[in-house]
């Protein structure tokens, strides 16, 4: 079976960023860590320029079953527009795990929808983290 996992795009703070994920959700990136552009060889698809060395081509976080994975956007690729077409979706195991991986993300950022219980979830919310990545935080229903 396929296995879906997100892929960000950044433009230049991926690794900034995905500390911050790191910090909130745990675990340690998958090696070989965060590689760089500089850290590439050459190639006929696209060279690196001098300036772009230290953005991050990939990073890997593991969450779960899932993994997190991330780079930045070189600026001969163009920008990178954060917009409101996509979230990141977290299931949660318990209240406790809800409200610190919610606090964490939401820090710096927008709460849309605060956390609180609705008719599919004991608690869920939205929000949009300080790098514009928006995420849904849903509690695990278990039926009684």
């Amino acid at each position: 079976m396929a296995t879906m996992n997100p892929y960000l795009n950044f433009n230049g703070n991926c690794a900034e960023a995905f500390e911050h994920y790191k910090s909130v959700l745990g675990g340690d990136f998958a090696p070989p860590g965060i590689m760089r552009m500089k850290d590439a060889p050459p190639s006929p698809a696209h060279d690196s320029k001098p300036e772009e060395g230290n953005l991050v081509m990939h990073v890997a976080l593991p969450v779960g079953n899932n993994v997190l994975m991330g780079s930045d956007c070189p600026p001969s690729f163009g920008t990178v527009n954060q917009g409101n077409a996509s979230f990141v979706s977290l299931t949660t195991a318990d209240e406790a795990e809800s409200r610190k991986i919610f606090d964490g993300l939401s820090e710096g950022g927008k709460v849309t929808m605060p956390l609180a219980p609705t008719f599919w979830s004991p608690l869920f919310g939205m929000c949009t983290d300080k790098f514009g990545i928006q995420w849904m935080v849903g509690m695990e229903h278990k039926p009684q």
